[in-house]
C-alpha cells in the first residue's frame, strides 16, 4: 500500500540532512520533491501544490528545537498536514434511526457488493447489529446470487424478489420485511452506474427519496486514482453522499485517491477494503494512514487486529503452558490459525515500523504457513502432544505424509524447540520481574 510514494517522501526529507536549520533555499528542494511524490501518486496538482504551500508556510514559521533536526521537523509537519488532507478523524457511520438504512453506490466494478457483504459482517460481528441484505440489482443476475452467497457465508440474510425488476419497490418492500423481523440495519446494494447514464443515475436518486437511509456511501476502486476522484464528485453532485468507501487499497501502491478525495468532494472516507477475505474491512483512520504513508508503521491498528483474534482466557492457559514447558505443536497450530486470521502476512508486516521497506522486494505468499501446517497435521495425537518423541523414522513418516522433505521437518522441530525455549524464557523472566516489584 503507497509504496511508491512512501520512497519518494523519504528520499526528499533526505534533501534536509545534515542542515543546522530549516530556511527557504534549503526547505524549496524539499517541497518541490514532496510535490512531485505527490503528482506520482496521482494527487490532483491544485492540490499538491496547496499541500506544500502550507507546509512551506508552517516550516518557515516554526522554531526549530535544539534537540531535533530539520528533516524531523519537516516530517512532523507533513504528517500532520497529511492527516487533515485525509479529514483530520475517523468518522464512523450514523446509525441510530430503527432501522437504520444504507444505501450504496457507486460504478460498476468497484467491488460495492463484495463490500456490501463485508460491511454487514463487520457490523454484526463488530457492533453487535442485526443486519438485513437488500439485492437492487436488478439488472445484473449475477450480482443477486453473489450477494446470496456472501450472505449465506457470513449468515446473513438476503432480500429479493425474483419476479419484481423494480429497485425502488424492493427497497421499500425490505425494510417493511426489516421492521416485522426485527432488523435494526438494512444495507442496500444498488447496481453498478456510470455518471453519465442519467436514467441509472435518476434511479439512484428516487432510491434515495424513496428509502431516505440514514447512510448513503459512494464505493470507488482506490486504483483508479484520479478517475475515482473525479467519479466520487459527479456522483456527490446529484446524491449528496454521507461518505466514501476506498476499496483495492491494499494494491494501491500509488494513493492519489485517499489522499485527494476528501480535499475534493469534502466527504470523509469511512471505510477502505483491504484484500479479497470477508474481514478484509476497516475503519477509515487518518492519522495511522499518514504513519503507513510515511514509512512510521501502524502499531495500534495491528494491536487491535491481534486483540480480535485472540482471547484473553485461551492466552493466560497458553502463558501457563508456556511457563511450565508444554506448549505444543496443537498450541502452535492454534496460534497459527489465529495469526492466518488478522490478514495477509506482507499487510501485518506493513503495521511494523520500518518494516515495509525491508519485506518491499520480499513476495510472501499467503500460502506461507501451509507446509508447516501439513507437517503439523501429519504427526500422530501424541507427536503434536509430546514432540520430543518424534525420533528418525517418525520424522521420515511425517514428511511423507506431509509431501515435505526430512530436512523440513528437521527445520520445523529446531525452530519450534527455539521457540519454545525463547517463550519459556520470557515468561519466567516476566513473573520474576513482577515478583520482584511485590517486595
Amino acid at each position: 500500500m503507497f509504496e511508491n510514494l512512501t520512497d519518494k517522501l523519504e528520499r526528499s526529507f533526505k534533501i534536509l540532512k545534515g542542515e543546522g536549520r530549516i530556511t527557504e533555499v534549503n526547505v524549496a528542494e524539499t517541497l518541490k520533491e514532496i510535490r512531485r511524490a505527490l503528482l506520482d501518486a496521482d494527487v490532483n496538482y491544485k492540490i499538491a501544490k496547496s499541500f506544500t504551500d502550507k507546509v512551506k508556510e508552517k516550516a518557515m514559521g516554526m522554531e526549530v528545537l535544539k534537540s531535533v533536526r530539520p528533516g524531523q521537523m519537516l516530517v512532523k509537519i507533513v504528517h500532520d498536514e497529511l492527516v487533515e488532507l485525509m479529514g483530520g478523524e475517523k468518522v464512523e457511520l450514523k446509525l441510530k434511526n430503527n432501522p437504520s438504512v444504507i444505501l450504496m453506490s457507486g460504478l460498476q466494478g468497484s467491488g460495492k457488493t463484495t463490500f456490501s457483504a463485508k460491511l454487514a459482517n463487520f457490523l454484526k460481528n463488530k457492533k453487535g447489529r442485526q443486519v438485513l441484505l437488500v439485492a437492487c440489482d436488478v439488472y445484473r443476475p449475477a450480482a443477486i446470487e453473489q450477494l446470496k452467497v456472501l450472505g449465506q457465508q457470513i449468515q446473513v440474510p438476503v432480500y429479493s424478489e425474483d419476479d419484481n425488476k423494480d429497485p425502488i419497490l424492493i427497497a421499500q418492500h425490505a425494510i417493511k420485511e426489516a421492521k416485522f423481523k426485527g432488523y435494526n440495519t438494512v444495507i442496500i446494494d444498488t447496481a453498478g452506474r456510470n455518471s453519465i447514464d442519467e436514467e441509472m443515475m435518476q434511479e439512484i436518486a428516487n432510491i434515495k427519496k424513496a428509502v431516505e437511509p440514514e447512510e448513503i456511501l459512494f464505493v470507488v476502486d482506490s486504483m483508479t486514482g484520479q478517475d475515482a476522484v473525479n467519479t466520487a464528485k459527479e456522483f456527490n453532485d446529484r446524491l449528496d453522499f454521507d461518505g466514501v468507501v476506498l476499496t483495492k487499497l491494499d494494491g494501491d501502491a500509488r494513493g492519489g485517491a485517499a489522499l485527494s478525495i476528501k480535499a475534493v468532494v469534502n466527504k470523509p472516507i469511512k471505510f477502505i477494503g483491504t484484500g479479497e477475505r470477508i474481514e478484509a474491512i476497516d475503519i477509515f483512520h487518518p492519522d495511522r494512514m499518514a504513519d503507513r504513508i510515511l514509512g512510521m508503521g501502524d502499531v495500534v491498528s495491528l494491536v487491535e487486529r491481534a486483540q480480535e483474534q485472540f482471547d484473553e482466557e485461551e492466552a493466560r492457559k497458553l502463558q501457563r503452558k508456556i511457563a511450565k514447558n508444554q506448549f505444543n505443536f496443537n498450541d502452535f497450530y492454534q496460534h497459527i490459525q489465529q495469526i492466518k486470521k488478522m490478514g495477509n502476512l506482507k499487510e501485518l508486516a506493513s503495521f511494523i515500523p520500518g518494516m515495509s521497506k525491508l519485506m518491499k522486494n520480499i513476495d510472501i505468499d499467503d500460502d506461507a504457513f501451509k507446509s508447516i501446517e501439513a507437517i503439523i497435521l501429519s504427526m500422530t495425537p501424541e507427536e503434536r502432544e509430546n514432540p520430543t518423541i518424534i525420533n528418525g523414522s517418525r520424522r521420515k513418516r511425517i514428511a511423507l505424509g506431509s509431501g515435505t522433505t526430512i530436512q523440513e521437518v528437521n527445520r520445523l522441530l529446531k525452530q519450534f524447540e527455539e521457540t519454545r525455549r525463547l517463550m519459556k524464557m520470557v515468561t519466567t523472566n516476566k513473573n520474576a520481574l513482577k515478583n520482584m516489584s511485590r517486595r
